[in-house]
């Protein structure tokens, strides 16, 4: 169904599917994989019936890394990338079982699908045995040892798929393809397993891209709120100077006034210098009070500043309101001994497991543990809280209970010495 494209997987581009191609041609009255795999083992002289559940075809899938193919078909050699893969699939397998080969061009990487049925020549591989062998009672016909046996154990063994992988490669070292690790430790996954991961990685990525976009948005009203106050800050010390500025020349007006009623009243010189000196006086009463507005409008900024952290860290606080459980959560883990990267693993929902001591700042005592699970649940009674656990317990209870034994035992102690202390 993938091969045909009957089935469209999430990595499949519908708008180039009909640029795929069939590298092998069916034989006549054929019209299919199925019919052809039917065909050659009909045709293929085998001497015995063929199992329910014995293995007809084998997949064979050839391509290089993404990187690769892609460079490989820019520079024009997928044609003759295609004809080598072919060469060496009918030099391996024989050219007769290879039924059917796909080219895919509607994906991440160009890649052919090989269907191969497993017709082998000569006698079975014979089991390896520790118990000494006997010799046969009856004596059979030997059967032919160059006869056709439809066999996948033979075609798939350890040294033969190992072979391949070295084969294939010095066959693709034209194109700078090179052999993947020898050894790899790699698991390889079923398609539908490897869907299934994209899915939840998908998902993961929207939750993720969700609550970027969430965080943007709050960092985008934060600053036009603060680029408003600004903008209000601004105007108002514009307003302070505007009236300052009027102010002064005002006073200096009345300065040139003076100045002028003095030349014209030189002959009642006395009184017009006691009004002058007034009027300087006033002069620097009004310069010192613009002087104290300006000290005051700096002080209000400068007092403005931490209302405006607070106003901020509320505005995160009420956008994200899991962010001041988390924290609370944060704090608890650093107060009791935890590294950050330990609490990251409690925020991912791993346990972790703990051997050492655990500090509580409620009784100021330290407390032994060895391998204790520590992990983060949500209340049942409030799911907007978080609890973190020890062994399961709450780990405030677990606290609490330590310290009781604490003192029970310093209890124990100081009463044993006091009987130690009483002479009959």
């Amino acid at each position: 169904d993938h091969i045909e494209r009957k089935v469209i997987a999430p990595n499949v581009d519908p708008k180039r599917t009909h640029l795929n191609k069939e590298l092998i041609p069916f034989p006549e009255g054929v019209t299919n994989r199925t019919e052809a795999i039917k065909y050659r083992i009909e045709n293929a002289g085998l001497s015995r019936k063929v199992g329910k559940n014995q293995v007809q075809v084998i997949r064979v899938i050839l391509s290089g890394s993404t990187e690769d193919m892609l460079r490989i078909q820019a520079e024009g050699k997928l044609d003759e990338w295609c004809r080598d893969s072919m060469d060496w699939l009918k030099k391996e397998y024989g050219e007769k079982n290879i039924v059917a080969a796909t080219l895919h061009l509607d994906e991440d990487a160009p890649h052919i699908h090989a269907s191969v049925v497993p017709i082998v020549q000569g006698e079975r591989r014979k089991k390896k045995s520790n118990k000494e062998q006997e010799a046969p009672k009856k004596q059979y016909k030997k059967k032919k040892a160059d006869r056709p046996r439809l066999c996948a154990d033979d075609v798939m063994t350890k040294d033969k798929l190992i072979h391949y992988q070295d084969s294939y490669a010095q066959a693709m070292a034209k194109y700078g393809l090179e052999r993947g690790i020898r050894g790899s430790e790699a698991r390889h996954i079923t398609t539908s397993e490897f869907y299934r991961n994209q899915k939840v990685e998908s998902n993961n990525l929207q939750e993720n891209i969700g609550l970027l976009l969430a965080i943007e948005d709050a960092k985008r009203l934060s600053i036009e709120e603060l680029r408003l106050r600004e903008i209000e800050a601004e105007r108002l010390k514009s307003q302070k100077e505007a009236e300052l500025k009027e102010h002064i020349k005002y006073l200096e007006d009345e300065k040139q006034d003076v100045y002028e009623k003095v030349r014209d009243m030189y002959d009642r010189k006395d009184e017009a210098r006691e009004k002058f000196l007034n009027l300087h006086e006033h002069t620097q009463q009004k310069e010192q009070e613009a002087t104290a507005i300006e000290t005051r409008l700096e002080e209000l900024k400068r007092d403005y500043e931490p209302y405006k952290a607070q106003e901020d860290l509320s505005l995160f606080f009420e956008v994200f309101p899991n962010l001041k459980e988390r924290l609370r959560i944060t704090q608890l883990c650093k107060g009791i001994g935890l590294t950050i990267d330990g609490t990251k693993k409690l925020f991912n929902g791993e346990y972790l497991s703990v051997t050492g001591k655990l500090y509580s700042s409620e009784y100021s005592q330290s407390f032994e543990v060895k391998n204790a699970k520590l992990q983060l649940f949500k209340d049942r009674d409030n799911p907007d809280k978080l609890k973190l656990s020890l062994n399961g317990k709450n780990i405030l209870d677990w606290f609490r209970q330590k310290y009781q034994e604490l003192r029970q035992s310093v209890r124990i102690i100081q009463r044993s010495e006091k009987d130690k202390g009483i002479r009959r």
